[in-house]
């Protein structure tokens, strides 16, 4: 894992939010007003990392035996929520707590535009969390679609297709979602970008010529089982296909 947490930092395009959408059926306009509420502004901090905020209650939880004590005694993790406050910069927290157990550290921080908790990296299509947060220092548009997952894996792509901003917010951030008027927000944020035009769509892209040829898929197979023996775990099957997932491994080995 590299520990300086700097990748390409790729900011989100607007067609990249289209694109995501798509992934469950909604348009740009929801995801607007998904991003305007539960999105950190940027996924990037100003050294160019993926925003950060190191959870010790989470480290707690994944932790046992001698590692939690000695992470207890370095004040890196405790049982409850809200015991002490947050750290500004949680990056030094973090890496304390990796030098006791990375994956438990690593699943103990909610990461990028979307703030999503290391813990929920299976759901947000990763094999490891390292493999998440690998391709989170790449690019915002890997966030973005690391929630999109997240959002299907919870059976709350309904809820945003339906425009039930209640129920989306319930499951999103929890039956406590009133106090912080989550549904309301993502309404009035949904009515505003209703009235500003989407983007409009890509040119086509044109068939490939006999001076320009498409990749075959042996070249594809090949790319993708080098990527794994470099590492670069979470790039799906070698099937031969540029997916989302092998397009955002070599997106991660580029930067």
């Amino acid at each position: 894992m590299d520990k300086t947490f700097k990748g390409a930092a790729k900011r989100i395009a607007d067609r990249d939010i289209s694109r995501i959408g798509a992934m469950i059926g909604v348009g740009e306009d929801e995801m607007h007003a998904f991003m305007d509420v539960e999105a950190a502004g940027s996924g990037f901090d100003r050294a160019g990392r993926p925003k950060l905020l190191f959870e010790p209650h989470v480290f707690y939880r994944n932790l046992a035996g001698a590692n939690r004590t000695a992470a207890v005694k370095a004040g890196l993790a405790y049982a409850k929520w809200g015991a002490k406050p947050y750290l500004k910069d949680s990056y030094p927290r973090l890496a304390a707590a990796m030098a006791i157990d990375e994956t438990a550290a690593l699943k103990s921080a909610s990461w990028g535009l979307t703030q999503i908790l290391g813990e929920n990296f299976k759901a947000a299509g990763f094999a490891t969390v390292q493999a998440m947060v690998q391709a989170f220092m790449a690019d915002e548009a890997a966030h973005l679609e690391a929630a999109v997952r997240f959002i299907k894996a919870n059976k709350l792509d309904d809820e945003l297709r339906d425009h039930n901003w209640a129920g989306f917010a319930r499951g999103y951030n929890g039956p406590g979602y009133k106090k912080n008027r989550y549904d309301s927000k993502l309404a009035s944020a949904y009515a505003k970008w209703r009235k500003i035009r989407d983007t409009p769509p890509a040119e086509p892209v044109q068939k490939p010529t006999a001076a320009e040829p498409s990749v075959d898929k042996e070249t594809i197979e090949r790319v993708q089982q080098q990527l794994k023996s470099l590492g670069y775990t979470e790039v799906g099957g070698v099937d031969g296909r540029i997916g989302t997932l092998t397009a955002t491994a070599i997106r991660a080995f580029r930067a």
